[in-house]
């Protein structure tokens, strides 16, 4: 089946071929090798095979080679209440081993909810809960962690809840790695429940991912922890204590869905939030990820916000030039490997019609502007503790701005702890200053989290901020 055509993109032109019939890019024989390698030694870190895709029915959506099954198809008619689950099937995890009280190191169903975009209307928001095999060893009842993937890219097939299923996918058209497995793993082998979300239009085949959306991400965060509540089979309640989790795209959904809570979702009571390297400032990351190994975001940015608010779609016309509206096509179906592949380092200059930036743009746009002020974070306050850890060097989601959301959160008199990762500079504008604190941080991240689960209390260190990098 193809996807949908989606009339609110401008970069869309009558004649132009629906996504499941268009061709996989070219790649040269160098890029493959690299890509080949980088693919390899994933795979190796994760120790999973790659596992090959069903086959398509009449009733699948194919993106860039990869069936997307029919669960991810939403039906017509949703349920009137945020988190009411649509539908459930079980998952089988890439890792999975046979052990005294059943396959380690859980028990995964893939799952689809009912959410509310940030336009107020309902939509299906697909994801998966793992039922962790190891046991709880705190006090009270299981606890579960929801967590917000960071950036997978905009094509069904880089759905977090594929990605458990399928830790590498690379066929030649695309390459999708499961690189949140890793923390989900983690914290199930601590027993806690996960539930992971695929946000709004990632993995659902209805609409395209509105990447870094504030309100469809903090909403869909909050809303899985309703659906695996109401799952039928799983051991969290009403009762467990709840945490969120997320680092880049994810610290984003995490941090928005903290500070949304006490409105959005006042029946979930947080224990705590870990929110890493959140873009907070929209702005300042357009500036950041401009012309970097991650410049293709910046398409999946301008696609989401196009498909979100339509009255944009004129100044997309007057400004983007065959190129960039090409660009945007070719990226609503990538993940974040093809898109680094062929646009790491691209410059938005090359995108419009007069050579101004995205960033000028902005400047220049009263409409845009806004769009990015509404999607600012830290203007509401978070009712629980919160952890927000920003790598000093990382200049793709500027460090700066990060630290920012922290200032803005502490003068408000939110329980705020602050991390900077002091490690050196490993390569201006080449992902790796983002990435590493990924890793490194993974661990206090994890222990910080589940003392929150626990029922220790944080303490905040607002007070030094002033002394902090």
């Amino acid at each position: 089946m193809e996807r949908p055509h989606n009339t609110l993109q401008p970069h869309r032109t009558p004649g132009r071929r629906p996504r499941a019939e268009r061709p996989a890019p070219r790649t040269a024989p160098a890029a493959r090798g690299r890509l080949l390698a980088t693919a390899l030694a994933v795979l190796a870190c994760l120790s999973v095979q790659a596992l090959p895709a069903a086959a398509a029915d009449a009733s699948d959506v194919v993106s860039r080679g990869v069936t997307i099954p029919a669960f991810y198809t939403p039906p017509t008619n949703l349920p009137a209440a945020n988190g009411a689950l649509i539908r459930s099937e079980p998952l089988p995890l890439a890792l999975s081993l046979p052990g005294l009280d059943g396959p380690l190191p859980g028990t995964a169903t893939r799952i689809m909810y009912k959410s509310t975009d940030s336009n107020g209307q309902p939509v299906a928001v697909t994801g998966a809960y793992i039922e962790p095999s190891a046991d709880w060893k705190g006090d009270g009842p299981r606890p579960l962690v929801a967590l917000a993937p960071g950036t997978m890219g905009q094509g069904d097939q880089c759905a977090a809840s594929i990605g458990l299923q399928h830790p590498i996918t690379f066929n030649g058209q695309t390459v999708s790695v499961g690189y949140e497995d890793l923390a989900i793993y983690r914290l199930l082998a601590s027993g806690v429940s996960v539930v992971v979300t695929d946000y709004v239009g990632l993995g659902a085949t209805d609409r395209l991912h509105t990447y870094v959306n504030r309100l469809d991400g903090g909403h869909a965060l909050l809303d899985a922890v309703r659906a695996a509540r109401g799952l039928a089979g799983a051991s969290v309640t009403a009762a467990s204590p709840v945490g969120l989790y997320g680092y880049s795209q994810g610290g984003g959904a995490s941090a928005s869905a903290a500070e949304l809570q006490p409105g959005y979702a006042p029946d979930v009571t947080l224990a705590g939030t870990y929110a890493g390297a959140p873009p907070a400032n929209l702005y300042d990351v357009i500036k950041g990820i401009d012309g970097s190994a991650l410049a293709g975001a910046l398409g999946w940015s301008l696609n989401g916000f196009l498909q979100a608010d339509p009255a944009l779609q004129s100044i997309a016309d007057d400004h983007l030039n065959a190129s960039g509206k090409a660009a945007l096509d070719d990226l609503s179906t990538m993940c974040v490997g093809d898109a680094i592949l062929k646009y790491a380092f691209k410059k938005s200059t090359s995108w419009t019609k007069d050579g101004e930036s995205v960033s000028d743009l902005v400047e220049n746009s009263p409409e845009l502007q806004r769009t990015l002020d509404n999607q600012r974070i830290g203007n509401l306050k978070p009712t629980s503790p919160v952890r927000l850890a920003t790598g000093v060097q990382d200049d793709i989601v500027p460090h700066a701005q990060a630290r920012q959301l922290a200032v803005d959160w502490c003068r408000k008199g939110a329980d705020i702890t602050y991390d900077a990762v002091i490690l050196p500079n490993l390569g201006d504008k080449l992902l790796t200053n983002h990435m590493a604190p990924l890793l490194t941080d993974q661990g206090d991240a994890i222990d910080w989290i589940t003392d929150r689960l626990a029922g220790k209390r944080a303490t905040s260190n607002c007070w030094t901020m002033p002394l902090q990098p």
